[in-house]
């Protein structure tokens, strides 16, 4: 199983960054703008767009709000097992974020990878330019 593992430092408080975070189905307006161009919730399951038009349901698992994080599973598509959680931590004057996950098959983590390297680089522009 691939594990993949991306942190970044945000110049904003923990709480707004966590009030952008647990809002789970505005994450092409409040996280990820420009990488996320939809979200739409159908249940507990959200519904993402990503700007290369690729399309992904995702269970939300969890939204602790003790321990400032979100954990989703993609159930089905082209992976085996997908579990991915976001989670920050207040870090000097801003926010670290951590965003991990766990997939199958192993063959799929570069363009994981890749997806995830642009879209933290997209919270951080969404969360700094709000």
């Amino acid at each position: 199983m691939a594990t993949i593992r991306k942190e970044i430092e945000i110049n904003s408080s923990p709480q707004r960054v966590w009030d952008a975070l647990s809002d789970v189905g505005a994450l092409h307006t409040r996280l990820a703008a420009g990488f996320v161009v939809d979200t739409r919730m159908d249940g507990n399951t959200r519904v993402v767009t990503f700007a290369d038009g690729t399309v992904v349901r995702e269970d939300i698992v969890a939204v602790d709000e003790a321990a400032r994080r979100v954990a989703w599973a993609i159930v089905g598509q082209q992976f085996h097992h997908y579990n991915g959680a976001a989670q920050i931590f207040d870090h000097a004057d801003g926010t670290r974020f951590v965003w991990t996950t766990d997939l199958l098959p192993d063959e799929l983590a570069p363009h994981v990878d890749a997806m995830m390297t642009a879209g933290i680089a997209a919270i951080k522009r969404t969360i700094e330019g709000a």
